[in-house]
């Protein structure tokens, strides 16, 4: 069997060996162009002048384009519309692209952009949630779940509480930058290699600039050094400005944007701000919850519309609360245009609850543990607020077994001791469960398409519409295609994701990959197999049942006859047929629907469960914090590659942590971001990871859902399980006053948070 068994990415040695090819690494051809942007240097205003004369007149530059030279449509926005390629009228954010220089170096370039005059009138910028709240400035309208009498409710619960804290964004860092190549061809077509998660909608918005058909362009990306959400449709701008360049010039052009160029211009995780009342009983039982959650949406909408509706489907986490309100805000400021990033508002939605049974725990000296547990989904209790059942629910599974692993009991009263006896360092543990929907939020965008042929020689190649950012796509899918063909996993060679080869694709993203693309490649697969088995038995007069694959042969098992031949011999024969060895595959998730207005339905094919513990250490006079040890248990179904998992859910962790300890994103009061590079903005390092890291999947748990092959997804879930670690952080913050009062700590907890975090708990 190829699936189920650990199998190392396709690209592994290639990785570690800098053979693998990036944009950056392809061969350019004699004539090549490179470009570079001009961006607006303030947040807010009307451009009364742009200047480029100079620009034009710099050595080795070819051309400078702007609003007035694209021949199509000057808007990027991959939902709704006004969102201009380079502003043309008003200015939104410090960041944002003006114009475009090409030249014949990169050099130049850059070097060229820099001599733009540029006159802006400045007006006032909103750069907070508050502000925009305040002056009720939002992409789009107030979205509201709710269900039952949230108001009787707490009007009559015995106890209640009130809180207000936030999250910040998260850059997306990935290694790769944000990078497109576009080459153009005969009769107008154009071939764009993109960094990007969402080659279909590359394409229509190179087409939408050109003002072209679709059919004039392809998106071709090999691979990705990491997306994390932030190329789903943030490159596609990117691969519009080369495409256009391209177009005009004739030539081959190159866009690639310098690290801070990136952080610059691009959007980030979405901040958020949380305010909620909860009402609970004498034990800690939940009786309502009213909550608001404002995303600061940056200047344009963007993918937020999604990114609130998840926060909101995910404030409940793994808690039944009878009567639930939840209001989400996407509030207008003066940044970036936040976007996608790994978990999609999920992590901005757990956070509320697990803020509120941590203050309700302390509220009424209970374990905080226990209280959790007390309110998670059940029989009886198993319906969310927007109307989907909790099926196949491993919380309790997973929840024990953490227990069980991490030592949980032992391991509070050895903290508790430690902290008696310790003045300046703290220690703190903290838990957390998980639920986590899975399927995009917009059901139209939960189908994909597959191609496989299979040679004569018994090779095959695979294409689908899924895009490798690292993540393993490739091999699983791979592994699905072996698997039908009883093959060897090298006997099937994935190929570029291309809309030349499959059209019409999804996003690689909302941890969806293998679960659409694995189903779609694996009906492209069994098509052929199927076309194989009917050849064989007409072939050698036996009946369907009678043709076994296995083991890279055939084998022909009629009464009296045992004959056998390789795989590649069969196709051989098929071809001599004239069978087909080609097929598409195509697959649709089934069962979900949704209805935005009235947030009812049932979003998600099916729920990922977690549970996480991590124990950290704070230093009370300088406010640095450790990780020390974290134990993960993780719901994967039936793994298709546990190799490959794994690495998952460990990278995810750790990115999760960075979110919530170290990840800082800081704009000035003009609006200018300052944290543009690894020297002011802190990702986690290799010492960062957990000294003791604990990781495992729950065994034995295949999804009763219809996935491929029993799996269940892993790319986002992992991250939120580093919610134990704020858990934990507030949990030993507490110990430095009396230990029962709740503490406010935003994210990211960095030095100073803690130690404002501590002032206040002793003030």
């Amino acid at each position: 069997m190829t699936v189920h068994r650990p199998h190392r990415h396709d690209s592994a040695l290639k990785h570690a060996t800098g053979q693998a090819l990036y944009i950056d690494d392809l061969p350019e051809p004699p004539g090549t162009l490179q470009a570079a942007l001009i961006l607006s240097p303030v947040a807010a205003g009307r451009l009364r002048k742009l200047d480029l004369s100079a620009v034009a007149a710099a050595s080795d530059v070819v051309t400078v384009l702007g609003p007035g030279d694209i021949p199509g449509k000057n808007d990027v926005a991959p939902v709704g519309q006004n969102e201009p390629l380079f502003a043309s009228d008003q200015v939104s954010y410090a960041g944002q692209p003006l114009a475009l220089v090409v030249a014949r170096t990169l050099d130049a370039a850059r070097l060229a952009a820099d001599r733009a005059i540029i006159d802006i009138e400045s007006a006032d910028a909103i750069l907070d949630i508050e502000t925009a709240l305040a002056r009720k400035d939002f992409v789009q309208a107030p979205s509201t779940l709710q269900r039952g009498d949230v108001d009787s409710a707490l009007k009559s619960a015995p106890y209640r509480l009130s809180a207000e804290f936030r999250v910040g964004g998260q850059e997306h860092f990935y290694l790769e930058g944000q990078v497109a190549f576009a080459l153009p061809g005969e009769d107008g077509d154009i071939v764009v290699h993109s960094s990007t998660q969402h080659p279909t909608e590359v394409q229509h918005i190179c087409a939408r600039l050109l003002g072209c058909d679709y059919n004039r362009v392809t998106a071709v990306v090999r691979r990705l050094g990491g997306g994390f959400g932030g190329k789903e449709s943030n490159a596609s701008w990117v691969a519009g400005a080369a495409a256009l360049a391209a177009h005009r010039t004739g030539r081959p052009v190159k866009l690639r944007l310098p690290r801070e160029v990136d952080m610059i211009t691009t959007g980030k995780r979405h901040p958020f701000l949380c305010r909620y009342t909860v009402g609970f009983d004498g034990e800690g039982r939940v009786l309502a919850l009213d909550a608001m959650l404002a995303a600061d949406a940056g200047w344009s909408l963007d993918l937020t519309p999604g990114v609130v509706a998840r926060a909101l489907t995910h404030t409940d986490n793994a808690y039944w609360i009878p009567h639930f309100r939840a209001v989400g805000y996407a509030c207008r400021t003066n940044k970036q245009s936040n976007t996608a990033f790994r978990g999609f508002g999920g992590p901005q939605g757990v956070v509320v609850m697990e803020d509120a049974l941590d203050r309700i725990a302390r509220h009424l000296g209970c374990d905080p543990d226990q209280v959790r547990a007390l309110n998670f989904y059940g029989e009886g209790r198993d319906e969310t607020p927007y109307g989907q059942k909790v099926e196949q629910n491993h919380l309790p599974r997973v929840w024990a077994e953490l227990h069980r692993d991490a030592e949980v009991e032992r391991r509070r009263a050895e903290i508790a001791a430690f902290n008696r006896t310790s003045s300046v360092l703290k220690r703190g543990l903290g838990l957390f469960p998980l639920k986590f929907g899975i399927s995009f939020n917009l059901p139209h965008m939960n189908q994909a398409g597959a191609l496989v042929h299979v040679y004569t020689d018994g090779s095959i190649r695979l294409n689908h519409g899924g895009t490798e950012m690292g993540q393993g796509l490739f091999v699983k899918v791979a592994q699905v295609v072996a698997e039908v063909f009883k093959v060897e996993l090298d006997r099937v060679r994935p190929s570029a994701t291309s809309t030349a080869e499959v059209p019409n694709t999804s996003p690689t993203a909302a941890s969806t990959g293998s679960d659409l693309n694995g189903w779609a490649a694996f009906e492209a697969a069994n098509t052929i197999r199927q076309r194989m088995i009917a050849f064989a038995a007409e072939h050698f007069g036996a009946a369907p049942g009678e043709i076994e694959f296995a083991d890279g042969n055939v084998r022909i098992a009629k009464p009296g006859s045992n004959q056998v031949l390789s795989f590649g011999e069969l196709a051989r024969l098929c071809h001599l047929g004239r069978v087909s060895l080609s097929s598409t595959g195509f697959y649709r998730t089934p069962k979900i629907h949704w209805d935005p207005v009235t947030m009812r339905g049932r979003p998600f094919f099916y729920y990922s469960f977690g549970a996480a513990a991590a124990e950290v250490a704070i230093d009370t006079l300088t406010g640095e914090s450790r990780v020390l040890r974290a134990d993960l248990v993780q719901d994967c179904g039936a793994s298709l590659n546990p190799a490959i998992d794994l690495g998952q859910i460990e990278g995810a962790f750790v990115q999760g942590q960075g979110w919530f300890i170290c990840e800082e994103l800081w704009w000035d009061d003009e609006g200018r971001l300052r944290t543009v590079g690894p020297s002011t903005y802190k990702i986690p390092g290799s010492r960062d990871v957990p000294a003791i890291f604990n990781v495992r999947m729950l065994d034995s748990a295949p999804a009763i859902e219809a996935t491929i092959f029993r799996s269940k997804a892993v790319g986002e879930p992992p991250l939120m399980l580093a919610t134990a670690v704020w858990n934990a952080l507030k949990d030993a913050i507490a110990s430095a006053g009396q230990g029962q009062t709740a503490v406010r700590l935003d994210a990211p907890a960095t030095p100073e948070r803690i130690l404002a975090a501590i002032a206040k708990l002793n003030a």
